[in-house]
């Protein structure tokens, strides 16, 4: 997918030198933005496998999502993706789905004077087995779409400040919004922090998936994927390989401004190879430069299609989801950055 591919570009070309909580420093670049038009095929990466066990973690993640809860206990046996943040109990602090269909509600002498509240028997409102009230943010969305789909008011939140100011890790994909345009939905997804090799692949898949259900239970095709990063980042290692980048990123940019060609980018990642210091024992493929430099010199192939059963997304399972006609380059192990 080329925009995937220019977003690469960009964070390399022109991303500055920064450190990070995990230790693991990065090459950042502010602010990126790109569209997919969903219209021609699912946009799931070609330039590296995301089938097999990814494909089965990205979809079992969406549906773990889409139940609002917030307990890992079944999620982790299909992926290990969220198993460092979980407590021993296997709870999540920030989960999304339970924000998405659980948005906690303040009790009414917690209420702040002059603030509106849906009342307990209102449709969207749900009183948890302690009493406490959440609201459904998904299912407002699909029930607004069928009703008004002209509003500029779809929009779901997975940010809850007093939540995001303890939590071992806030929600980095925290908002996103429906739009209708003609007969078309559309979704724009803003992520305050962005992993370019591992997470923003992922984050493509299953905003694709989501606006594709959505649409479908709504009766609307699917429009264009919109995303904003404000912080979109790639890890080049830590120590004296992620110091070797705040040495001679200008080097490596230069480099990269003059390749003319695919083959070009191979180039490039020869000379990094031969200059910066090995990775140390236990840091390999922290360092996601050299991968993305690998994926910048593929050719995108032709996008797969996606066919979802047409089910509510309460009932919603990995089965009912079917990809067709995806083919790839071989896939690029990146280290991930805890």
């Amino acid at each position: 997918m080329k925009q995937y591919l220019e977003l690469v570009e960009a964070a390399l070309e022109t991303g500055t030198y920064k450190p990070n909580r995990t230790g693991v420093d990065t090459i950042s670049s502010f602010s990126e933005h790109y569209e997919v038009d969903l219209a021609d095929g699912y946009p799931l990466l070609t330039t590296k496998r995301m089938d097999g066990y990814r494909w089965n973690s990205m979809i079992h993640e969406v549906c773990w999502y889409l139940s609002g809860d917030e307990h890992i206990r079944n999620l982790r046996e299909e992926t290990k993706i969220w198993d460092a943040w979980a407590d021993e109990e296997g709870r999540l602090d920030t989960a999304y789905g339970r924000f998405w269909r659980r948005y906690p509600i303040p009790e009414s002498g917690a209420q702040l004077e002059g603030e509106s509240w849906s009342e307990d028997a209102h449709r969207w409102v749900t009183v948890e087995d302690d009493g406490r009230r959440t609201f459904d943010q998904l299912q407002y969305v699909i029930d607004t779409l069928s009703e008004s789909p002209n509003s500029r008011r779809l929009v779901v939140n997975a940010w809850h400040p007093a939540n995001a100011a303890v939590s071992t890790l806030p929600p980095c994909h925290y908002s996103f919004v429906f739009n209708v345009q003609g007969d078309r939905l559309n979704c724009h997804l803003t992520q305050r922090s962005g992993d370019i090799a591992l997470g923003i692949p992922f984050n493509i898949a299953a905003y694709s998936l989501l606006t594709k259900v959505i649409a479908q239970q709504t009766g609307f095709e699917p429009g264009t994927f919109a995303h904003t990063v404000v912080d979109a980042h790639v890890y080049c290692g830590r120590g004296e390989r992620g110091q070797w980048y705040a040495d001679h990123l200008e080097a490596l940019q230069e480099r990269l401004a003059a390749v003319e060609s695919r083959d070009g980018y191979l180039a490039v990642q020869e000379w990094l190879e031969a200059e910066a210091p090995a990775e140390a024992d236990g840091d390999e493929r922290l360092d996601h430069v050299p991968g993305l430099l690998e994926q910048l010199s593929r050719e995108p192939l032709e996008r797969p299609t996606l066919e979802v059963a047409d089910v509510s997304i309460d009932d919603l399972t990995a089965e009912d989801v079917e990809l067709h006609g995806y083919d790839a380059h071989p896939g690029i192990r990146f280290a991930v950055a805890e």
